[in-house]
């Protein structure tokens, strides 16, 4: 399935290819897993459950797994990710246990091995498509929804693959994987005399990235070919009159254009986004400003003048979305109410924090945008990558497609600014906090990080600051490590609410934090679970007390410390971010540093290294399409 320069598919050809190969891709078998991935990832669609009703999957697998001496521990996971016939899949084809999260190349060939005995064979094309989609999977893990044909190839021949073409192949024939041509970029050598032409490189991509980019350039594209502006020149001259010169171009650009970038500090933001929504409902415009979680939409509300009295919707993204409890669906995926067939009621829909949208989260937002609409996207300057594969907002700005209003810099406010507009500008320095605003403490390794996190969470911020464990949030890299989210987790929950974990590892009183959007909440929303049984977990969340299926609590993890790519977006009034030697960039270091409001306590245990960070910027480069596709 290859774009050529010859024929390049219409929006027709295009949908009716997506439709098709996302029938296909629900089941695929290699989707990334919400827990140990960077961003959220719904489950593949489950096959039918067997006619034995639901206990039959369970017992049929784990009677498997004990067959073919595969742990036991792993089962729940296999079943969430294949659905009530895990078993009979598995048996169809033992190479599918590559999708389950955590499964190595080696362990699928043992297993194989087990199952099929002398039948389970190295060139075996079920193993081959196994491979691509794994790699592939590997590949979105660090953000890349593409990946060069002559990469996988390599790599398939690193594993014994005897036939590599014949293995892209065969995940091409699943429709599990699209095979994509590039253009090549022409330099000044491409024209001289004599030179040979670049010839077209093949990517290869999962397809449901490489579809979702392919939605979300043709839903901006439909937006800035459908839209006009929203009030004449004299009322918008009306709007104008008084404002700084940045922000009036930033209210023409909202009010002018389909879509545009707004880039500014977090409160110089805040503040504009008030302006401009405020603004446009005083001339009868339905406008609603998006936020990521509801706890920062919450605080969002408080800077909107009158809030929906003037007009003005501020929710999380996820609720303007309107979630379904849609028991079709796949294990932890969420299915959203507005789409393509039932767009925003809205003329103007303004995006905070937009640059943590990956791109499946960007194509549906941009089809539930109806012909007309304005869309404004927010970001912060240097602000990361999503938590998930490919950079909508990075490439959509180099497309040069639509028009990027910078504010002006303002002078950064107390000891937390100086330090976070330095950090951002490639400078890790002292700053002078009388008030303890900003504390740093060393460590000497990552053990010693944790017991200092937890001295700090539980005694000296609440004693000293007056500021309560629950207003505290403890941010790391990553999840993974001696020192990430997962071992924090572990420590403070010994120290604040120690149990056994009797709901799926939780305990009432436990923090938690959406590692997966959930119907109920979205990445990054924090609760507290209240009570747990049969029926699910219950949690009280910002937006209220929800109950979280069986199936679904695996998108759920302990929440007292969470990555920096979860808490993005939600500033809280205290936060410890724990820093060791790996996961490190100005865009991450910036982000964690201005989430706290009121105080923020600095575990340093990366030495040099956070410094050299800071001052060398550099989140890893990202291999996307989105910018070209946005441009043709």
């Amino acid at each position: 399935m290859t774009d050529t320069p010859d024929h390049t598919p219409t929006p027709a050809e295009r949908k009716a290819r997506a439709e098709a190969a996302m029938r296909a891709a629900e089941a695929a078998a290699g989707a990334l897993d919400g827990r140990d991935a960077p961003g959220p990832a719904p489950e593949p669609a489950p096959p039918p459950e067997p006619a034995g009703g639901p206990e039959e999957g369970p017992r049929a697998l784990g009677g498997l797994f004990a067959e073919t001496g595969v742990p036991a521990a792993l089962a729940p996971r296999a079943a969430a990710r294949l659905g009530p016939g895990a078993a009979g899949r598995l048996r169809e084809d033992p190479w599918r246990l590559l999708s389950v999260p955590g499964v190595r190349p080696g362990q699928a060939d043992h297993f194989a091995r087990a199952l099929l005995g002398e039948d389970a064979r190295a060139g075996d094309p079920r193993r081959g498509g196994a491979l691509v989609l794994h790699l592939l999977t590997e590949a979105a893990r660090q953000g890349h929804t593409v990946t060069p044909a002559a990469e996988v190839l390599s790599a398939l021949e690193r594993l014994g693959f005897p036939d590599p073409r014949g293995a892209v192949d065969a995940a091409l024939d699943e429709a599990e994987v699209l095979s994509l041509t590039e253009e090549p970029e022409f330099d000044e050598e491409a024209f001289e005399e004599g030179a040979e032409p670049p010839e077209p490189e093949e990517t290869l991509g999962p397809a449901r990235w490489a579809l979702a980019e392919e939605a979300a350039a043709e839903g901006f594209q439909r937006l800035t070919l459908t839209a006009a502006p929203l009030l004449d020149d004299a009322a918008l001259k009306g709007l104008r009159d008084g404002l700084p010169e940045d922000r009036s171009l930033a209210l023409t650009a909202a009010l002018r254009t389909g879509v545009s970038i707004l880039c500014g500090a977090p409160d110089g933001l805040a503040r504009t986004i008030a302006g401009i929504a405020s603004a446009a409902a005083s001339q009868g415009l339905r406008t609603a400003v998006a936020a990521p979680t509801d706890r920062a939409a919450a605080d969002l509300a408080a800077a909107v003048p009158g809030g929906a009295a003037e007009g003005v919707a501020v929710t999380s993204l996820h609720r303007l979305l309107e979630p379904l409890e849609d028991t079709s669906a796949a294990p932890g995926a969420v299915v959203y109410g507005r789409g393509e067939q039932r767009p925003f009621d809205l003329d103007l829909l303004i995006v905070a924090d937009a640059a943590a949208l990956d791109v499946e989260l960007c194509a549906v937002l941009a089809e539930a945008c109806p012909d007309g609409a304005h869309l404004v996207l927010c970001r912060e300057p240097g602000a990361p990558p999503p938590a998930g594969p490919g950079r909508p907002l990075h490439d959509l700005e180099a497309s040069e497609t639509v028009p990027v209003v910078a504010l002006d810099p303002e002078p950064p406010s107390g000891p937390l600014g100086v330090l976070t507009e330095a950090v951002r500008g490639g400078e890790l320095t002292a700053v002078d906090a009388p008030g303890r605003e900003v504390v740093i403490v060393p460590a000497e390794d990552a053990g010693e990080a944790v017991h200092r996190a937890v001295q700090l969470v539980t005694d000296s911020i609440p004693r000293a600051l007056g500021i309560p464990v629950e207003d505290v949030q403890v941010v790391a890299p990553a999840a993974g490590g001696d020192a990430g989210a997962g071992a924090l987790n572990a420590a403070l929950k010994a120290r604040l609410n120690p149990g056994p974990g009797a709901f799926g590892g939780m305990d009432p009183g436990d923090r938690v934090v959406v590692a997966a959007p959930l119907p109920q909440a979205p990445l990054g929303e924090t609760g507290v679970v209240t009570g747990g049984g049969p029926h699910g977990l219950e949690v009280g969340f910002p937006g209220g007390a929800a109950v979280v299926a069986p199936a679904d609590a695996s998108r759920l993890r302990h929440g007292w410390a969470v990555p920096v790519a979860l808490a993005r977006g939600t500033r809280r009034p205290a936060v410890v971010a724990v820093l060791g030697a790996d996961g490190l960039s100005r865009p991450l270091v910036a982000t964690a540093f201005g989430l706290a409001r009121r105080h923020l306590s600095v575990v340093q245990a990366a030495g040099p290294a956070l410094a050299r960070a800071v001052r060398e910027d550099g989140a890893p480069a990202r291999r996307t399409r989105l910018a070209r596709l946005v441009a043709q």
